[in-house]
């Protein structure tokens, strides 16, 4: 009779996300959504919601339906590809990153590092002044050479220029692109999932691809020059989409099954499990989820960390660590649940506000993790 009742828990809770979703999508939150929740051992519940848009006659949502992850770039790309490359001891979390760019100099960027940089602790502010530059070696000089908001370490300002700079050092180290790097990393993990359900598990480091006609669209921001259409398999964000598709920050698109394979096994090895492919090791992947030491910031490497302001809510364990995405995607680990939680929206495709979807995500996720 437990078994029955936890059952009848577990169907409740997943009803009740599955119904705040689809009044999201009713209110116009977003057109289209793809929700996973799953454990180290395999995916317990998935479900897709909406259209590819609000547009008359546009195609349902399934779980194939591939979207642009944006920030989740940051920790399930670039972070990854700069812990394989430390594992393989051509780069140190330590390395000043004026080794990488003589532009960067003076004394108060002197001692910034690799990890200040994964930490959003190295004084950049969050985006440039002015009207982006045209091409990789611009966006270097102008990030090199942009005043720093804040003393290094002295505090922590989440900022897509540090991840381009990452993205810059891990193709200097790593003598492959960026893109190139963390494919093979997601082939190599991937091959470590034997989850059955996974014929969806896609993640695109090039695009879509011939995933084209089932990826959800989205809206380009009023500062865009791409701004009046509508953007298909094509990044959302300008810096990403000037600097050819992917970078350190943006770039990545794919499925909440894709997603959900590497959180299984970011779960894993955080668990103990010692045996996958590098960087997914213990030791690496704990460190990399453990929040800094700079006063007042909930930053680990990549990832954000547990706040009772955070947009997972308030239920999940003080250990758990996450990221979302503008364009409406987010993803939260817990390793004392042994859970993780996937969500996937296209917002930016004329739905609503960054600070609703906030509020959508709170409730997500306190939702499935209510008295677990």
């Amino acid at each position: 009779m437990v078994l029955v009742g936890k059952m009848s828990d577990d169907r409740a809770r997943t009803d009740a996300a599955e119904s705040l979703l689809q009044a999201a999508i009713e209110q116009r939150l977003f057109p289209a959504a793809c929700a996973e929740m799953g454990s180290s051992h395999g995916v317990l519940w998935q479900r897709p919601l909406g259209h590819l848009t609000f547009d008359p006659g546009a195609p349902r949502a399934a779980g194939d339906t591939v979207f642009d992850l944006a920030s989740l770039t940051k920790p399930l790309a670039t972070l990854h590809v700069i812990l394989s490359l430390v594992e393989a001891g051509t780069l140190r979390l330590e390395e000043a990153i004026m080794r990488f760019f003589p532009e960067w100099r003076g004394p108060d960027r002197e001692q910034v590092t690799v990890l200040d940089l994964l930490q959003h602790t190295a004084g950049l502010p969050a985006r440039l002044l002015d009207r982006p530059p045209l091409s990789r070696r611009a966006f270097e000089h102008d990030i090199c050479t942009l005043p720093l908001e804040y003393a290094p370490r002295s505090r922590s300002i989440y900022t897509d220029l540090g991840f381009i700079l990452l993205g810059f050092i891990a193709e200097i180290c790593g003598g492959r692109t960026l893109a190139d790097q963390a494919q093979r990393l997601f082939d190599a993990a991937f091959a470590e999932d034997h989850d059955a359900g996974q014929a969806d598990a896609r993640l695109f480091t090039r695009g879509p691809g011939d995933a084209r006609h089932r990826t959800a669209p989205t809206t380009p921001l009023p500062e865009d020059e791409r701004r009046g259409r509508r953007l298909v398999a094509a990044v959302h964000d300008n810096y990403a989409a000037l600097l050819g598709g992917f970078a350190g920050h943006a770039g990545l698109f794919g499925t909440a099954a894709g997603v959900g394979s590497l959180a299984r096994i970011v779960l894993r090895a955080h668990g103990g499990e010692a045996d996958l492919p590098s960087p997914f090791l213990p030791a690496v992947i704990r460190r990399a989820a453990s929040r800094g030491e700079v006063p007042g910031s909930s930053r680990a490497m990549g990832w954000d960390t547990m706040l009772p302001t955070s947009s997972c809510g308030t239920r999940l364990s003080t250990a758990a660590f996450g990221h979302v995405g503008f364009t409406g995607t987010s993803l939260w680990i817990d390793p004392v649940r042994d859970r993780y939680y996937v969500l996937l929206t296209n917002r930016v495709c004329e739905g609503g506000t960054s600070e609703e979807l906030q509020q959508i995500r709170r409730a997500f996720h306190d939702t499935l993790a209510a008295d677990l």
